[in-house]
């Protein structure tokens, strides 16, 4: 699959996000959504399902959810009944816990750290599901990185079409649609590979598109 990229976000600037998502499912190809079920990922999840109700969840379980995060993902699944697939690190939490524990950001194991509890899994789902475009919930307000992102990014023709449909939104955009959905939100979150909120984890300046 290849699109105009310039153009497409040229179109798609200001658009509300179940609109973006509509184009994207208009593109005709397989479509998933990411999700970490950390905070305001119910809004992109009832967004996807509301243009295409069955469409792919994948998730990457890191295995370091917390316990609050793992009864919240079990709870929308059912709610809104996510087609989802998840993925896991190929070393069990505990096992990697007795041989290098979680090592702070400034260790020299954090990055292997990284790419077995993240990464790995991640490049093992898009090979495995295979998908042409995909969709995430990054926003710019949540990172230095992500402050320069576009809507729509491809690496290269043929490459999967990577769009953020709530890339405009605010935190405050966030919580107005949680809010006016009914839709719960999970802030007891962590993720071990970014400790620090505003961090980016590697994902997405790593898999750019």
């Amino acid at each position: 699959m290849e699109v105009d990229v310039a153009k497409a976000n040229a179109e798609l600037a200001g658009k509300h996000p179940k609109e973006i998502i509509e184009w994207a499912a208009s593109l005709g190809g397989k479509t998933i959504v990411t999700t970490n079920f950390g905070p305001f990922e119910a809004a992109i999840l009832h967004l996807a399902t509301q243009v295409k109700p069955d469409m792919e969840v994948v998730w990457i379980d890191s295995g370091y959810a917390t316990r609050k995060t793992y009864l919240f993902a079990e709870k929308l699944i059912a709610d809104l009944s996510l087609n989802i697939t998840v993925y896991n690190p190929l070393m069990s939490a505990a096992r990697r816990d007795a041989l290098m524990g979680i090592p702070d950001v400034d260790d020299p194991q954090h990055e292997e750290f990284t790419n077995q509890v993240k990464l790995e899994p991640f490049g093992r789902a898009m090979r495995e599901t295979a998908p042409d475009v995909w969709l995430t919930a990054v926003r710019r307000d949540q990172t230095e990185f992500r402050k320069n992102m576009e809507i729509v990014t491809q690496d290269k023709p043929g490459a999967v079409v990577k769009i953020a449909p709530v890339l405009e939104w605010t935190e405050a955009d966030m919580q107005a649609y949680l809010d006016a959905q009914g839709l719960p939100n999970e802030t007891n979150y962590y993720d071990p590979t970014k400790v620090l909120g505003n961090r980016e984890c590697g994902l997405h300046n790593r898999f750019t598109a």
